[in-house]
């Protein structure tokens, strides 16, 4: 018994990962195919410049860009010397074009949540509506249980009346039969 429960648990498991897997390759889908090229581009961006690689390839260049403007041998090549007026234009373009890029990826993630968060809700609404109609069967298979219990105890009172009255009968027929054979021993 305990195996059978484990093996449903299993394939309503597995059914339930091959329902999400579906779900989301729909949604990955319907993104590939009404996302405009200029947003996946901005997605990539986003996803770069939200990452830890941006930040270290980043901090690099700001770390090899002020200690090249600032050390004493390379005066010379000195292009943008402190306080790094360039590299603040640079820092300000960058953040500029960023963060509408960032944000405009953001908007699509929130707009692609919104739809997973409702079909989870469906989903979740369906199994509730299962859930209750098992519990109204369940409920209905413990009335009718109960019913066959009460069924039987009084059909089996009913049984031990009759076995009652059926060997009252067969003692009340014995009794007349001996005196029946006691009247006919007298007479012949």
């Amino acid at each position: 018994m305990h195996h059978n429960q484990e093996s449903t648990e299993e394939r309503v498991n597995r059914i339930l990962s091959t329902y999400e897997d579906q779900v989301s390759a729909h949604i990955n889908q319907d993104y590939v195919r009404h996302t405009k090229k200029s947003d996946k581009i901005a997605d990539k961006i986003a996803e770069f410049g939200g990452s830890w690689r941006f930040i270290i390839i980043f901090s690099a260049f700001l770390v090899a860009w002020m200690v090249w403007n600032t050390l004493w041998f390379t005066s010379r090549e000195h292009f943008d010397p402190s306080p790094f007026i360039l590299l603040n234009l640079i820092l300000s373009f960058t953040a500029a074009f960023q963060a509408p890029i960032i944000m405009m990826s953001q908007n699509r993630q929130a707009a692609r949540d919104k739809q997973e968060s409702m079909i989870d809700f469906a989903i979740n609404y369906k199994a509730e509506q299962e859930i209750d109609d098992i519990q109204g069967h369940l409920h209905r298979g413990e009335a009718a249980a109960e019913l066959l219990v009460r069924n039987q105890r009084h059909f089996q009172e009913q049984l031990n009346e009759l076995r009652a009255e059926n060997e009252s009968l067969k003692q009340l027929l014995l009794s007349r039969m001996d005196e029946l054979k006691q009247l006919v021993d007298k007479n012949c």
